[in-house]
């Protein structure tokens, strides 16, 4: 039986962990799923943008640890890492709509995506070092660059939650929705980045991604290698089009 439900909305994909009974924890299979709806986000031209959600009210648990003690399988993915996700998001963008909670590798994941959307009241925490485990899955990583190095050190070492609130202060949840609210609040936010233009929205998260890599020496070249293509495409001409004859675009990713 499947562990994640695909769904398209229009030009949007959506997936969701389908295993309430365990709060979303995150299986082999769950895994592997995840992989491979994200693989069929990035290689449809139809599709622009993905949600990734929870069933039952909560996002994630993390990873499954009754699973792993019984078979000592890793919920990873060769070159994707945890739940197929976090070592390699997907080119396209990709929203997290956070219900009840996202703990450990539920955190995970929604910091591997690029915008988190969040109901008031839940939760977000990495409270790893509470079971003699490390947030290995990318949240030592990428915590510190969504908040202050202080705050991340808190939640690292305490293994405390904060509430989705307090994320959105600091930075970490872009937008906060009423409880039962956050997946409809993230397909806005992803039906918006599917009206703009497919070439641009690729270049421009690419360049956001890669830039604190990048030397100052090199990084005008770097990012002239992702944007020239942009405004030499047709859609940089049909935008220009559109805006003088006052219509929508019809973009042709090209």
């Amino acid at each position: 039986m499947a562990e994640v439900a695909l769904e398209r909305r229009d030009r949007v994909l959506v997936l969701t962990i389908d295993r309430p009974h365990v709060r979303n924890a995150i299986s082999p299979g769950v895994a592997r799923e995840l992989a491979a709806g994200l693989d069929e986000l990035d290689g449809d031209s139809s599709l622009s943008a993905g949600v990734i959600t929870g069933a039952g009210g909560y996002f994630s648990a993390g990873m499954d640890l009754k699973a792993f003690a019984e078979t000592g399988e890793l919920p990873h993915v060769p070159g994707r890492g945890f739940a197929g996700l976090v070592e390699r998001p997907p080119a396209k963008p990709l929203i997290a709509a956070v219900e009840g909670f996202a703990l450990a590798g539920g955190l995970e994941i929604a910091l591997a995506c690029d915008i988190i959307v969040a109901a008031r009241g839940s939760l977000f925490g990495l409270p790893e070092v509470t079971r003699g485990l490390v947030a290995a899955a990318g949240g030592l990583l990428r915590l510190g660059e969504v908040v202050s190095r202080t705050t991340a050190m808190h939640m690292a070492l305490t293994g405390e939650p904060i509430a989705a609130e307090r994320a959105a202060e600091l930075g970490m949840v872009n937008i906060l929705s009423e409880p039962g609210g956050a997946l409809d609040a993230a397909l806005g936010v992803a039906g918006r980045i599917a009206e703009n233009a497919p070439l641009a929205v690729s270049a421009s998260k690419a360049v956001l991604l890669e830039a604190p890599a990048w030397d100052r020496e090199s990084a005008w070249l770097r990012q002239r290698a992702l944007i020239d293509p942009v405004l030499a495409s047709e859609d940089a001409r049909e935008g220009a089009r559109a805006f003088r004859d006052k219509r929508r675009p019809l973009w042709q990713g090209r």
